[in-house]
């Protein structure tokens, strides 16, 4: 990590305020979508005269991106576009963001310290099974492994088949998956019997929120001890903006390439270091579509003391769900980190538990259904129960069926894990 040590944070912020005053200017006479916003506010792009500055910028939203479907907030000529990648669409119309050929060489660029904060080299085999497609996982993941000059096997999200398969016979050192993806693998090469015939050492994961229980569970199935969960979003080039380093204490972020607020998603105010809120960000360099001030609906803090590795880059904790996740439970707000949280700190159950919200009666019901540990038998579960029902009772106020099932019971996924079902009429 020598030359991510080298990093000059006085000559950081004298490029944050060169790039942030870059930005707005090229927003502002590129984008309709960014005049309008500043003109709205009688800013002009000149507004930016040091980085106390950028709290007066207007918010940026998913929505700015939907409304203007295809090419949204597009702020150079069409002929300068070199690719598209899109968000999945799960919600309606997908995001098209559009890249320009300098974007893909940044973000091909700080990919490859994704790489190196992981401890690789041009040794590894690195499995990639993430998605291909309009998507920006798989190739973000293949260009940033071979620039780095690592092994790329591209075998996408395909079935475990395939996937153990490819471990065997590539002798794959590396795997990178989503989280759901991670421990679905772990428990076939248990199930299998087959962790001597492989060569795994590292994971690199993310697309999704995780738990310490899961991560664990993972470790233990596949007889590893480096995990990395790395961050990234369409509308933020993609993968690769942000990884934890070997101490697991959260994710340095690229500073140099973006700026990170947590705001507090009802007031909009920017929030203190430690304090969980609705992560903003803002780019730097980008060009086809800058970010000015973007909500990413993506909860974190901020961390203020210095990481332990020496690493000079700043720190956010890892993604606590997003503020869109929350639901609703008999007046009490609930985030499903919650219930990851509490659920890490109880022996005898599995990492995998599901939330189904329904009515019964005309009442809100809550049904939460966990799987016991797999080397515990059904006379635990009366404990278990009357254990989890009072603890989330106590920490979260709220009183929910607790269902113990089988392990291996509840639907594993190659993609996301679908944990909260909500029944309820709208």
């Amino acid at each position: 990590m020598k030359k991510l040590l080298s990093l000059n944070l006085d000559n950081l912020q004298e490029k944050q305020l060169q790039g942030l005053q870059w930005s707005v200017k090229h927003a502002y006479n590129g984008s309709e979508t960014y005049r309008n916003k500043l003109d709205e506010l009688n800013l002009k792009p000149d507004v930016v005269q040091s980085m106390d500055d950028l709290k007066r910028l207007p918010f940026t939203s998913p929505k700015d991106l939907t409304d203007g479907y295809p090419f949204p907030l597009l702020s150079v000529p069409i002929e300068n576009v070199s690719r598209i990648h899109t968000s999945s669409g799960t919600t309606g119309k997908r995001k098209v963001l559009c890249y320009t050929k300098k974007d893909i060489q940044d973000w091909v660029q700080f990919f490859t310290r994704c790489f190196e904060f992981a401890g690789l080299n041009a040794e590894d085999r690195v499995q990639i099974a993430v998605g291909y497609g309009p998507w920006t996982a798989g190739i973000s993941f293949q260009t940033a492994c071979e620039a780095f000059g690592a092994m790329a096997i591209p075998a996408g999200p395909g079935d475990s088949e395939t996937q153990t398969e490819f471990l065997i016979d590539f002798q794959s050192t590396v795997l990178c998956c989503t989280a759901s993806m991670g421990l679905l693998m772990s428990e076939e090469v248990q199930r299998k019997g087959i962790r001597d015939q492989i060569n795994l050492k590292k994971i690199i994961y993310g697309s999704e929120r995780s738990s310490d229980l899961m991560r664990a569970r993972i470790k233990s199935n596949l007889g590893i001890t480096e995990m990395y969960d790395i961050t990234g979003m369409t509308e933020l080039y993609g993968p690769g903006t942000g990884i934890e380093c070997s101490y697991n204490n959260g994710i340095h972020y690229w500073s140099d390439y973006y700026l990170l607020e947590i705001i507090d998603p009802e007031t909009l105010e920017v929030l203190a270091p430690g304090e969980t809120g609705e992560m903003v960000v803002t780019t730097l360099k980008k060009e086809a579509v800058p970010l000015i001030r973007y909500r990413t609906h993506d909860r974190s803090a901020l961390i203020a003391e210095p990481c332990p590795c020496g690493n000079l880059f700043p720190r956010h904790e890892r993604l606590q769900g997003r503020t869109d996740d929350m639901f609703i439970f008999r007046g009490v707000n609930i985030y499903p980190s919650q219930i990851d949280t509490l659920l890490g700190n109880v022996s005898d159950i599995g990492s995998e538990y599901q939330v189904l919200l329904n009515k019964i009666d005309g009442k809100d019901n809550f049904t939460l259904k966990i799987e016991r540990d797999q080397y515990k038998d059904s006379s635990i579960d009366p404990n278990i129960t009357v254990f989890i029902r009072s603890l989330i009772k106590n920490k979260i106020f709220v009183t929910p069926d607790v269902e113990v099932v089988e392990y291996g019971s509840l639907p594993r996924s190659v993609r996301k894990t679908k944990r909260v079902t909500d029944l309820r009429e709208p």
